[in-house]
């Protein structure tokens, strides 16, 4: 196993098209929910245990070669936005691209043909992992990890935030990251025994409601 392949996958500059969502951000700070470093914290934490949680779990459960066609339809279920599902699904798709570039393998190949428009953004991710080599406990904590540092990152663009609060709230929330990757694994392992409903389901509704405000906008900096 090669935890360089992590890091790799991890890194920002992976061109996976990340850096153009906000993770719900971009509504947040129109909205006055997030306004500076401490309500930023907050926001990325409600996210972490939510959707964060949900994504970890379903990547996880990819990187243990559960069915990915049963773990999007599982995602699905859990996103009732369709603004995030579509999302996902972009998101999805790009990765499939920089995954398919860095790490080709049949397993891609079949879930990029059986997904022309993009699987859900967790279920390739965990693919991916796969496919580099890495555990079902890395794909949970990449997913888990950019289900906080995508929001904290696009909040030092959306409010001119220092950079140095941002990473600290990174550095504060990670002990809970560890708490909710290694759920997100364990939940994983249960679906191989138990099948999807194993899954976690945490509903973040504020999310989801704002990601179709956010859909609506005539003009905006971030996709989601």
């Amino acid at each position: 196993m090669s935890r360089a392949a992590l890091l790799v996958l991890a890194d920002g500059r992976f061109p996976a098209g990340g850096h153009a969502h906000s993770g719900g951000a971009e509504e947040a700070v129109k909205s006055g929910r997030v306004t500076g470093a401490a309500s930023l914290e907050d926001f990325c934490r409600g996210r972490l245990h939510t959707t964060g949680l949900v994504s970890a779990s379903l990547a996880a459960a990819a990187a243990l070669g559960a069915d990915p066609a049963t773990l999007d339809a599982a995602a699905d279920a859990r996103t009732p936005s369709p603004a995030l599902r579509a999302a996902a699904r972009r998101l999805g798709r790009q990765l499939m691209r920089a995954a398919r570039a860095a790490w080709p393998s049949a397993e891609l190949d079949a879930l990029a043909g059986e997904f022309p428009k993009g699987a859900h953004q967790p279920v390739v991710l965990g693919v991916t992992a796969r496919a580099a080599g890495l555990a079902a406990d890395d794909a949970a904590y990449c997913s888990a990890y950019e289900s906080v540092s995508g929001p904290a990152t696009a909040t030092v663009r959306l409010l001119s935030l220092d950079p140095f609060d941002a990473s600290a709230v990174l550095a504060r929330l990670a002990p809970e990251l560890d708490r909710v990757a290694g759920a997100a694994a364990a939940a994983a392992r249960d679906v191989l025994d138990h099948g999807v409903d194993a899954l976690p389901a945490a509903s973040a509704p504020l999310l989801e409601i704002g990601a179709q405000a956010h859909a609506a906008w005539p003009v905006r900096l971030f996709a989601s």
